[in-house]
């Protein structure tokens, strides 16, 4: 048998890792693996147009399924182009493994053509950075980067010059068992023992939930229950934490709704659980404060705390839950379920009438319409800006959708390359692309990456020819609204040009057409719908004392806007408060 070359070796080793895909662009110095990819059947090469786009797309493909996904730049360009996905991966805790190919080895620091350094360059976007200098660090530094990747959650690089890739690999060399998932972690019997007595201590304790909730949804409601807790979620939390919630106050933050706001404020105990919630302008700082989280580096970071517990919070609660003593009084909990009520009943009334005749399309009313027609277990994908609040507000989870984000990165054009990466993974799931006119046309090359493998990605096309969350920036500041408009073509017509299929929506009354027809369509579709430009959730009636900004306190505002299905949601929880 003919003796493997490293690359061979680097990409038998993805393999082993549970690698499946490898996105990226092909050239040069990359052009060993990309040939051994050719020769393993284990894996795939996805051609993408944009190698940030590549980034993108396995940093998703990690966050669908759990597992390590990898891309691939060639030399200098090439690899800088993964950049901005691996931040964005590397910060959603997504473990990617990315190779970033170098220049020939004996040319590295003398200015050779597209010379960069990616050992600096991926520095802080990164848990594992390291070069392959000699092929005697085979396969011991792959090795290690993918355990850095899986066991940190979160980004390794690996550097490759074209020549090493090409060397033969070295016999005999040791490869161990590669560990392919993250244990949990539980706090230590002293935390365990004095958040007990914090909670037994408090009259009004409030969870507020982040992503670090996900698989603990039962322990949350459990612990809920027990203590009488209102449960309110940052963004990333939403999916884990909000559907069959009977404690549900809403979102807390710039994007936020209900009583989550006035939950977290209102209590004696903020117990903060999984959650890397950034805004500390909207966290209190007169109550106390306890944090669990895996991470012990982000503990305390946003807010003062009075107690930090290093843990995962499905083990934490089941540790915590059966020691804590069980509250009868539910007065603040029954307290904050009507005002988040009545705070969803007043911004619904005010972007609920005569929406279905409005023109252009109120995108408030695009959402809500998405979010009926699309399936139970769709996966949305979502760009930065106003999209992010219809998606906050409108899409109603159930515990199978997933909805994935720039929310931690905040990127633009993240929502097409991360589709990419999630019908990847099941062809046969409804992946939706939410997506805005701004970042839809600075990755727009990448559309055709869909046409070319025929993914069947539904893109919904907000298009309101503007950078609508640029524009609402400006006015709170008191600026008037300036390099924020787009001349955009017909969306619809690209897509066609492109070879998939693409409708155009200019009135309401043929939106839910228009969703239902792409929807059916078994390849790639767009839908380019044009949403009025003024819809920028902003208070329905704006005092006198707002005149120089849409907010008092632009650090505190919360924006309003409708809410979609989360009002039934809230309707249906005030039933379980009990009447006099």
């Amino acid at each position: 048998m003919a003796k493997q070359n490293v690359a061979e070796q680097f990409v038998d080793i993805l393999a082993r890792a549970g690698v499946k895909r490898l996105y990226g662009v092909v050239g040069d110095s990359l052009n060993p693996v990309v040939d051994a990819i050719r020769r393993n059947s284990a894996i795939d090469w996805i051609h993408v147009r944009h190698e940030e786009t590549a980034a993108f797309a396995a940093g998703a493909e990690a966050q669908i399924t759990g597992n390590l996904a990898a891309c691939a730049g060639s030399c200098g360009p090439g690899n800088l182009h993964l950049i901005n996905g691996l931040y964005d991966a590397h910060r959603s805790m997504a473990p990617v493994l990315a190779l970033a190919s170098h220049i020939p080895s004996s040319e590295i620091g003398l200015g050779y053509f597209q010379e960069t350094h990616p050992e600096l360059l991926f520095q802080e976007c990164s848990h594992y950075n390291e070069m392959i200098s000699n092929p005697e660090q085979m396969p011991r530094l792959l090795q290690s980067a993918i355990q850095h990747a899986i066991g940190q959650g979160g980004v390794s690089v690996v550097t490759m010059p074209g020549d090493i890739a090409s060397k033969a690999a070295p016999e005999k060399t040791a490869e161990h068992a590669l560990v392919t998932s993250r244990p949990t972690v539980r706090p230590g019997d002293d935390e365990i023992d004095k958040l007990c007595r914090m909670v037994d201590e408090a009259k009004r304790v409030t969870l507020f939930c982040g992503s670090g909730t996900a698989g603990a949804h039962a322990e949350v409601m459990e612990f809920a229950e027990k203590v009488k807790s209102p449960v309110g979620h940052a963004l990333r939390g939403k999916e884990w934490i909000q559907y069959d919630n009977p404690y549900d106050v809403g979102m807390s933050g710039l994007l936020g709704y209900g009583a989550a706001y006035e939950a977290t404020h209102e209590c004696d105990l903020l117990i903060l659980l999984g959650t890397d919630f950034p805004y500390n302008a909207f966290l209190p700082d007169d109550v106390k404060i306890v944090q669990v989280d895996v991470r012990p580096e982000r503990l305390g970071r946003r807010s003062k705390l009075d107690l930090a517990v290093w843990g995962d919070v499905r083990e934490t609660l089941r540790c915590l839950t059966p020691r804590v003593k069980p509250k009868s009084d539910r007065k603040f909990l029954d307290r904050m379920l009507k005002k988040h009520a009545d705070a969803l009943e007043g911004v619904v009334k005010a972007y609920t009438r005569k929406v279905e005749k409005h023109t252009p399309i109120h995108p408030e009313y695009v959402a809500s319409v998405l979010d009926e027609m699309a399936d139970e277990d769709a996966v949305f994908t979502v760009d930065t800006g106003m999209n992010n609040v219809w998606a906050a507000r409108y899409l109603t989870p159930n515990g199978k959708r997933r909805v994935i984000g720039s929310f931690s990165h905040g990127s633009m054009a993240n929502a097409l390359p991360q589709a990419i990466g999630a019908q990847f993974v099941d062809r046969n799931r409804q992946v939706v692309a939410m997506s805005g006119d701004g970042g839809f046309s600075m990755l727009m090359g990448d559309f055709l990456t869909l046409v070319q493998y025929d993914l069947p990605v539904k893109v919904v096309l907000f298009n309101n020819s503007s950078l609508g969350m640029v524009e609402l920036e400006m006015m709170v500041g008191g600026l008037p609204a300036y390099g924020t408009t787009n001349k955009n073509p017909d969306f619809a017509a690209v897509a066609r040009a492109c070879g998939a299929y693409g409708v155009r929506v200019e009135k309401p009354k043929q939106l839910e057409s228009a969703l239902k027809d792409a929807f059916k369509h078994k390849g790639p579709a767009l839908v380019d719908v044009v949403t009025d430009p003024n819809a920028l959730s902003i208070p329905p009636k704006i005092k006198a004392d707002m005149v120089t900004g849409f907010a008092l306190s632009a650090s505190k505002v919360v924006l309003d806007g409708g809410v979609g299905r989360m009002l039934q949601m809230a309707r249906s929880n005030l039933r379980n408060v009990p009447r006099p």
